[in-house]
């Protein structure tokens, strides 16, 4: 089921650009987006303010409960504020740890806003426990993000109108190409499954595939192997 997700900003976001985002964040460098609207209104206005204009809302549709994400993503998911959640913040959020810290393509879970940030330092130095910090955030109120992380994972999210990759037939069929097509890929040039999926997953010829109205999902997985191998000169 598509849900709608808002990005708040101080500009409309009309291309999402990895290489803009902000390292050491809740769960890592990527592009962040929230279920609740007032909290990207909230972030709009706050960054906005840095920069001296109006803050933008940039509204997205994302199909996270699809088969297909969860087929060619790694998800991670906190259902709220826990002793996991609080370890992986910590990790991303520990500028001394390399990035990536970790290998999920899209994670979602609670945020640590200002006043979580605040005991999260208490925490670190020592002046709270865990089991008192987990306990306190009891009773914080209720926050969502979803990060996307990689390249691979922009192909889940699209603004209002566009196709969704993972809808219906076009899903099935996608499927039915991407796996032959892999194994082939992975046998013609050495790639591992990771480099493989992620050359699949971020070219060319999978945009064009993903486009309904190209009809390439209907064709064979060898035909799209043909055209794989010439964008990737292999």
């Amino acid at each position: 089921m598509k849900i709608t997700v808002y990005h708040g900003s101080y500009t409309a976001i009309d291309e999402i650009d990895l290489s803009k985002a902000v390292a050491h964040k809740d769960f890592g460098r990527g592009f962040y987006v929230t279920k609740f609207r007032p909290q990207a209104e909230t972030w709009a206005e706050i960054i906005g303010r840095k920069h001296k204009t109006a803050g933008v809302v940039t509204e997205f549709e994302y199909n996270g409960s699809s088969a297909f994400t969860r087929e060619v993503c790694k998800v991670k998911e906190f259902d709220g504020y826990s002793e996991e959640w609080l370890d992986f913040v910590v990790m991303n959020r520990d500028e001394n740890t390399p990035e990536p810290a970790h290998d999920y393509d899209i994670v979602e879970g609670p945020v640590a806003d200002d006043r979580v940030q605040h005991k999260i330092v208490n925490y670190l130095a020592g002046e709270i426990s865990k089991a008192d910090f987990l306990e306190d955030l009891k009773w914080h109120e209720q926050t969502h993000q979803i990060c996307f992380c990689t390249v691979q994972s922009l192909q889940m999210i699209h603004r209002p109108g566009s196709r969704i990759v993972g809808d219906g037939d076009l899903e099935r069929h996608i499927s039915n190409i991407g796996e032959p097509l892999l194994e082939r890929l992975m046998l013609d040039t050495g790639m591992d499954e990771v480099k493989a999926t992620d050359a699949f997953y971020t070219s060319e010829t999978f945009a064009r595939l993903a486009d309904e109205s190209t009809g390439l999902h209907l064709r064979p997985w060898e035909e799209i192997y043909d055209m794989i191998r010439a964008e990737l000169k292999i």
